[in-house]
């Protein structure tokens, strides 16, 4: 389970109707407004993540299939509503665009019970790298960039399947020379969560 890649966006697009929010200075109107209404439907699907939380991955993705999806899918039904006539530089806009064109993306949460309705935790997981990055003078480059996130990224995947992450990355510096990397079946066998990691790796 790759924590850096595999969670889901929604925290964007509730930011954004949140912005619009604070703009609103007529309290009785506030909860008539359209930007009221995404933010009740994102309000809704996170109450229901903090009722799954405590749930088994399996039991978190049939549960989202019985309530989360038609949840998603009126969310979306709205969305495409709302984009026909939404000013695309306002706020509220900008809101209804970012949801509009993350749709894919944010329909994944039905695919595997590990993923996660918001960003928080991969932000949180990143955040000692954030705030060393003046330190590290590797990353003045586009390619010094992409090479440290590709290690970060198997650094926290790591963590998340109970490996060791210095005992990990030197198990694959020893074994990635002495194979073939274009075989896809071999590098499967050296993933954080393949059954076939040696027992050293993980954290007792």
């Amino acid at each position: 389970m790759i924590l850096i890649i595999s969670t889901v966006y929604f925290t964007g697009g509730s930011s954004y109707f949140t912005e619009t929010l604070k703009a609103v200075t007529d309290k009785k109107s506030y909860m008539h407004t359209s930007a009221y209404q995404g933010v009740k439907h994102i309000d809704g699907m996170f109450a229901l993540e903090k009722e799954l939380a405590d749930k088994s991955y399996v039991e978190r993705y049939e549960e989202r299939l019985r309530h989360l999806k038609p949840m998603l899918e009126a969310y979306f039904a709205w969305i495409e509503k709302e984009h026909a006539h939404a000013l695309p530089k306002s706020s509220y806009g900008k809101a209804i665009n970012y949801s509009f064109n993350q749709k894919d993306k944010l329909m994944n949460i039905l695919k595997d019970g590990r993923l996660e309705l918001s960003n928080n935790r991969a932000e949180r997981a990143i955040k000692p790298f954030v705030i060393g990055r003046k330190n590290w003078l590797f990353t003045n480059t586009p390619a010094g960039a992409e090479s440290s996130a590709i290690v970060y990224s198997i650094i926290e995947t790591a963590k998340e399947n109970n490996l060791i992450p210095f005992e990990y990355l030197k198990y694959l510096f020893e074994k990635l020379p002495n194979m073939d990397v274009t075989n896809s079946e071999e590098l499967d066998k050296l993933l954080p969560w393949s059954n076939e990691l040696p027992g050293n790796l993980i954290v007792k």
